[in-house]
């Protein structure tokens, strides 16, 4: 039984039609099928290759003999054809090239029409996942909607129209409440290819899902006039945003909330009835970290810079506020602002700054070598390092009440020493010891590097796994084996 032309054709159409695939995909699955059952009705070890013409869905069958080389060690003669002999048909052959035989249309019984209806459907279901990756790999972070079809153990299974998505538990706000038909929003997350074909999956609690929403229901977000610096969320509960417009005539926060908070609000229907806090965003951190931290009413400020947080200070009273309900609403705003934000009250900070000067006096009268009442001035004036004495400008240190110019002298002098003490001790610690530079299978460029990361002799070197080696310098796995074991030679001696 061999299949009809007019076959073909109804199948290339029905087919492309259901799956939403191109007739050019169908063809070529229907091609692959045919060749496959031909070599099985044929029973051989043998190539064989199906061409249909699109247009009247005749199609001819041919077997097929690869060219190889004369000395080709898994040389088949049914499968393959050495290049002298091919060429003595064709000259222009080369190694690769397909020589092709026509043969007669095979005669398929019921298990060859099988194998090559599993043949087309799995071709057909490859090419349907690699449409959807196609379709949907770039558009990662973008927001989609869809119709919930089914729940599957916690999980939302999204009908996008042309692919279904997943909802992940861990990826749905708490007090969503979806039901099957219901239509949702959220952010394409990720597009991940799998054995079990192309899995999409989305998220609807993440910062981005709630700054795209804006983008959709704030025309002046979309278009790019209000920029969304930032976003921090408790989902279903609580979320901040920080904006900021381009044109100083524009209202952001305004805008974003909307004649009546319409815009807001429909924002928040989205997201289960998130309350959303909309912020002006600074580039000054102090005055960023106060709008944050609304309604909060807060008295001072002290920064460090070098650890990136902020002791905000408020009144007890305030406390409870400032903190919010479970710590929400100091959280939302560290994560907003970016800093670690840490709520006193004036009592506490206090408190905590008569520790950490308590700390500086005992570090300057160990350091400098000074009593604690030059140390305790040191501290009250804002030094909080030897470097900071030794290399600030001397009429700022003259100026302070409690100095004469020759203490000041002094005490820079004790700091600079100290300064170029730790100066000469850290160079001396980049310098490798000569066991390290003499050992066999080492170069000067290679210990010096090692000596810049700590490793300066051979006990160092014998003390290192290979691993940790290959991390501190680029060198190969046997390289690095071959130097410990040298450097671990005198263990065994």
């Amino acid at each position: 039984m061999a299949i009809s032309n007019r076959e073909i054709l109804l199948m290339a159409d029905v087919v492309s039609r259901e799956k939403d695939l191109d007739r050019e995909v169908i063809f070529a699955a229907i091609e692959a099928a045919l060749s496959t059952a031909t070599r099985k009705f044929h029973k051989d070890e043998m190539n064989a290759s199906v061409i249909i013409d699109r247009e009247t869905g005749d199609y001819e069958t041919f077997r097929v003999w690869e060219v190889v080389e004369d000395d080709f060690e898994e040389f088949d003669e049914e499968l393959h054809i050495k290049l002298s002999e091919a060429k003595k048909t064709d000259a222009s052959l080369e190694l690769g090239d397909l020589i092709q035989e026509a043969i007669g249309q095979a005669e398929f019984g019921r298990i060859q029409a099988q194998a090559a209806k599993q043949v087309i459907m799995q071709r057909v279901r490859e090419a349907s996942r690699e449409q959807i990756i196609e379709r949907f790999k770039d558009r990662e972070g973008e927001m989609v909607s869809g119709t919930v079809k089914r729940m599957e153990r916690g999980d939302v299974i999204v009908d996008l129209g042309d692919a279904e998505a997943v909802l992940q538990r861990r990826s749905q706000i708490p007090t969503d409440g979806l039901r099957t038909g219901d239509r949702v929003r959220a952010l394409l997350q990720e597009v991940r290819a799998t054995n079990r074909g192309p899995q999409l999956f989305l998220d609807r609690v993440s910062p981005q899902f709630l700054i795209e929403l804006f983008k959709i229901e704030v025309p002046e977000v979309g278009e790019g006039m209000i920029e969304i610096h930032g976003a921090a969320r408790d989902p279903g509960i609580r979320a901040k945003i920080s904006v900021q417009a381009k044109d100083k005539r524009i209202d952001p926060v305004g805008a974003c909330v909307g004649i009546r908070g319409s815009r807001v609000q429909s924002v928040s229907n989205e997201i289960a009835g998130e309350r959303v806090d909309i912020i002006v965003w600074s580039d000054q951190i102090a005055e960023f970290a106060l709008k944050a931290l609304a309604p909060a009413e807060i008295e001072s400020l002290l920064i460090d810079e070098d650890k990136r947080s902020i002791d905000v200070v408020v009144s007890e009273e305030n406390q409870s506020r400032a903190i919010g309900r479970g710590g929400q609403n100091v959280r939302l705003a560290s994560e907003l602002v970016g800093w670690e934000l840490n709520i006193l009250t004036d009592e506490e900070a206090e408190q905590k700054q008569a520790e950490e000067i308590s700390q500086l006096v005992e570090r300057f009268q160990d350091t400098l070598g000074i009593d604690e009442e030059v140390a305790t001035v040191l501290a009250n004036e804002g030094f909080n390092t030897v470097e900071e004495v030794a290399y600030t400008d001397q009429q700022e240190l003259v100026a302070i009440e409690e100095f004469s110019e020759e203490m000041v002298d002094e005490l820079q002098r004790r700091a600079q020493d100290i300064m170029l003490t730790r100066a000469i001790a850290e160079q001396a610690a980049l310098v490798p010891e000569d066991d390290l530079l003499n050992m066999d299978g080492m170069n000067e460029e290679m210990a010096k590097a090692l000596a810049s990361k700590g490793v300066r002799s051979m006990e160092d070197l014998a003390e290192c796994a290979t691993d940790e080696l290959m991390e501190l310098i680029e060198i190969e796995e046997s390289e690095a084996q071959s130097l410990i074991m040298t450097a671990r030679a005198p263990w065994f001696e």
